[in-house]
């Protein structure tokens, strides 16, 4: 007996112990997939580097002590961000990775403690290749935006954003802008298919004489050059990107059909500088050592103010192809290279006031407002102070004199207080426990540090987010009511929350900017069509924190309605299948805000209306428990809808084909993905074999 007794206490320690690594898990992820989503697609940089890779770290080794709690579109296992749809997408023929990071421990005096990382990265190598001696090329690591330009014959004929690594942004027009990007190789026999990859940035003094002229004219000034050249890029009329001072610069070389013109990365460089590319040749260095890579790291830091453009790290190389190619990569970055990020630069200054910030999302930053220093070369007066962790952690307060940054370089962040200065009077900073903007209660999840504005369908400071999300195509799928549109209706007024769509008339409508009377009429006729929805379509689109697709669809299939599911307890929601105690609480604060309430019976006295559904899922014996990947341009369905049907019926539609692959649904032009499961002998069924599959069981129809 006390053997069992023993085995449950071991076995209730064990769940304890995955359900921690899980909460873990699940909020690192969450946070780095937000801050790849700022940075990759607003280019913007929610936190340091130094900060990003501490969490990014920390997430590897969790996932490698508990593979089997790992999100599969885990920040580990991705490169970069989804394209925007603004854009069309090209797939990279040779997969466009990243780099892994190392960084120097400023404060150490002994060349080893100090680039300890560094020398790891050495030894790694040497053991990889079984030699101590290998030659390495150091160069700057570029403060930019990585493109890939392909060239056809000889002449430019794409150029793609790094994307997610797999699939980028066609963004050739933009591309053919920038004055020195040759738009044909400068030799007489150029190969039939040559790869470029690249950065494109904004020199320093480009960078300081268009933001004077934008001061002059008294219009905005961009806070930095890298996120400048990121939305020049991705302009949709590339004539506004024609006016933007940008510079590529060519760092590799990733496909050449002439495969016999170099045999190292030194003589690619060469090559690169032959056919008319800038490569930054004069800070490129061979390095033999550990010893000499650090010199040229520390020789670096010390130009780093003075280089005419901005640079965050150097990148080095094992030089030889052939031994590139025997080192070989490992998830998504490569072995043989690595990126090493330099500090970012401190200057002094005092803190004049902390005002809070309500962000799209949701979440409370607290904002020091400080005396104008220039630091990096930008004037900054504003800095990040993170959550009320942070300000504890650091004894931040009003009136203190403080070390500044920029974090990664972007974001102005606080590093230490200079305690010896603080005035006598100085009180500690509180975050409110009411939203500075809508007056809603500010939540706090378990395992999180930042607090939340639970309005989230009233709160003007999350409007725009919240507005969009409830038009977007997973959601009510209201056609026409993109991005630009709200935040057009939004600064009008017309709108200021989502039930406030409903109310949108022709009229109104006709005379705006980017409307006429077709357009107008089209608009009002999708807000109506999409007042007949189904529960989880409604569900996902309140946009409740942690509520995705999947998780909207658990709740309408177990609660069968809208009032049932208001009224849910924790306790009711966590014997849910994927859904925790962290989620769960999550969609009892919303509903418990009159606010959000509010606006839901607004939303059904203007004519929402939603199936009601059953708890019983439906059954199909060929399609429940099967994995399906679709491909190619369906007729008879959207990606949604077929999703959806096979789900409905107990399936379970994947993104890629393996051996655990029951079905490969093609439609027209179907790609990779029809060979793949050609080689695996995977059943590949085009959408009449499938509405077949369909009709072959109680006459089920999609």
């Amino acid at each position: 007996m006390t053997d069992l007794f023993s085995q449950l206490e071991e076995n209730t320690q064990q769940q304890n112990k995955l359900n921690q690594a899980q909460q873990q898990i699940d909020q690192l992820t969450a946070q780095l997939i937000e801050y790849n989503y700022h940075y990759h697609n607003n280019n913007q940089s929610l936190v340091s580097d130094e900060e990003y890779d501490k969490l990014f770290r920390s997430l590897e080794l969790l996932e490698k002590d508990y593979p089997q709690l790992r999100w599969n579109n885990s920040p580990t296992q991705m490169v970069g961000f989804s394209p925007k749809r603004e854009f069309n997408q090209l797939a990279h023929q040779v997969p466009m990775l990243s780099l892994n990071n190392i960084f120097s421990d400023a404060t150490a005096s002994d060349e080893i403690l100090r680039h300890r990382e560094l020398l790891q990265f050495i030894n790694r190598i040497q053991e990889g290749l079984n030699s101590e001696n290998v030659e390495y090329i150091a160069s700057p690591k570029y403060d930019g935006v990585a493109i890939s330009l392909i060239y056809e014959n000889g002449n430019l004929s794409y150029g793609i954003t790094r994307g997610d690594g797999f699939t980028g942004e066609d963004v050739t027009a933009n591309i053919k802008t920038i004055k020195n990007i040759p738009h044909r190789l400068n030799t007489a026999k150029p190969p039939q298919l040559f790869e470029v990859r690249g950065e494109v940035l904004i020199k320093t003094a480009d960078f300081i004489k268009l933001n004077k002229s934008q001061q002059q004219l008294e219009l905005k000034v961009y806070a930095n050059s890298r996120n400048l050249a990121a939305g020049s890029i991705r302009q949709l009329d590339p004539k506004i990107t024609a006016t933007r001072p940008l510079h590529f610069f060519a760092y590799a070389i990733s496909q050449n059909s002439d495969n016999t013109l170099c045999d190292t990365f030194y003589q690619q460089l060469q090559l690169l500088n032959e056919l008319g590319f800038d490569t930054g040749s004069e800070f490129i260095c061979k390095c033999n050592s550990f010893s000499e890579l650090a010199k040229y790291y520390e020789s670096m830091l010390d130009k780093r103010a003075t280089m005419p453009f901005g640079i965050d790290g150097l990148v080095y190389k094992v030089n030889l192809l052939q031994l590139q190619q025997q080192l070989g990569f490992v998830m998504r970055a490569p072995r043989f290279a690595i990126a090493h990020k330099f500090p970012a630069e401190e200057k002094q200054s005092q803190i004049i006031d902390i005002q809070v910030q309500v962000g799209r999302t949701g979440a409370l930053t607290p904002v020091a407002k400080i005396t104008p220093v220039a630091v990096g070369g930008v004037i900054v007066t504003n800095a990040t102070l993170h959550n009320q962790d942070e300000i504890n952690r650091k004894d931040i307060r009003v009136n203190d004199f403080v070390m500044v940054r920029r974090a990664g370089d972007v974001i102005p962040e606080i590093v230490k207080v200079i305690h010896n200065k603080r005035p006598l009077n100085s009180q500690p900073f509180i975050m409110p426990s009411l939203c500075p903007v809508c007056a809603s209660h500010v939540v706090k999840e378990e395992g999180e540090t930042i607090l939340r504005c639970s309005g989230g369908l009233v709160c003007a400071a999350q409007k725009k987010q919240t507005i969009t999300h409830f038009a977007s195509k997973l959601a009510m799928n209201i056609d026409g009511l993109g991005e630009k549109i709200v935040d057009q209706l939004v600064e009008l007024e017309l709108i200021n929350n989502i039930a406030d769509i409903y109310n949108l008339t022709v009229t109104e409508l006709e005379p705006l900017e980017r409307f006429g009377k077709k357009s107008a009429s089209n608009l009002v006729a999708a807000i109506n069509h999409s007042k007949n929805t189904t529960l989880n379509r409604l569900v996902y689109a309140l946009g409740i924190r942690h509520v995705g697709e999947a998780t909207a669809k658990e709740l309408a299939k177990t609660f069968g309605n809208l009032d049932n599911l208001i009224s849910a307890s924790v306790t009711e929601l966590v014997l849910i299948k994927d859904i925790g105690e962290v989620v769960a609480q999550a969609i009892v604060d919303f509903f418990a805000e009159a606010h959000n309430l509010e606006v839901i019976q607004r939303l059904l006295a203007v004519g929402v209306k939603y199936q009601q559904q059953s708890n019983q899922s439906k059954y199909h014996a060929s399609i429940s428990g099967k994995n399906f990947v679709v491909t190619g341009t369906l007729v008879n369905f959207s990606r949604e809808q077929i999703k959806s049907t096979i789900e409905e019926f107990g399936g379970k539609v994947v993104t890629s084909v393996s051996a655990k692959t029951d079905y490969l649904l093609a439609g027209n032009e179907p790609g990779s993905k029809f060979d793949k499961a050609k080689q695996l002998e995977i059943k590949i069924i085009n959408e009449d074999e499938f509405l077949t599959i369909l009709g072959a069981e109680n006459n089920a129809t999609p």
